[in-house]
């Protein structure tokens, strides 16, 4: 038995029966956020409202929940697609069979960050948000618009962010080195 999805993979590229694992989605039910990825029926309406699609023809949200129901775990694991997807829920709210796909999408984050497959962009955001607490420094000219504009002042917690790290984990999942959350 051959999986052939030529507008998930390469042409002349072939899953084989012996590369699927069939737990996996039951992996991704139990994971938070992928209870729902058993009643998917493969419709097609989260591709044809996804706006992410618009901009990338090639990303198809079915495409990647099919991939994940037969098993492909480690095509869908190391597939930037994953990661494409913007979490603007435009899916969530129109799936005939709640889903609840970008809960789905997250879930599968999470599992490819246990995996070792967090891509290179995200492994940057930790020593940033290491130092800051958040996704860039927040300085005095920033609370100072802020201020002047009626907004409460950011203070930034990166202590607070250290420990959550330090305690999850995450470090070491995101840099591949293995342990679980």
């Amino acid at each position: 038995m051959t999986i052939t999805d030529k507008s998930s993979v390469k042409s002349d590229e072939i899953i084989t029966a012996d590369q699927l694992d069939l737990n996996f989605k039951y992996e991704v039910a139990e994971e938070i956020g992928g209870e729902g990825i058993l009643q998917c029926f493969q419709c097609g309406t989260c591709t044809a409202t996804c706006p992410v699609r618009k901009f990338d023809p090639d990303f198809n949200v079915r495409r990647i929940i099919r991939l994940t129901l037969l098993g492909a775990k480690e095509k869908v694991m190391t597939s930037d697609f994953v990661w494409l997807c913007s979490t603007c829920y435009s899916c969530y709210e129109l799936c005939p069979q709640e889903v609840k796909i970008t809960d789905v999408m997250t879930a599968l984050k999470n599992i490819a960050v246990r995996n070792g497959h967090a891509p290179e962009n995200i492994k940057g955001h930790i020593p940033i948000l290491t130092e800051f607490g958040q996704l860039g420094e927040i300085t005095e000219f920033e609370n100072t618009i802020r201020e002047k504009h009626g907004l409460n002042l950011i203070v930034q917690t990166p202590d607070k962010v250290r420990m959550i790290f330090e305690k999850s984990k995450i470090k070491d999942l995101i840099e591949g080195k293995g342990g679980d959350l």
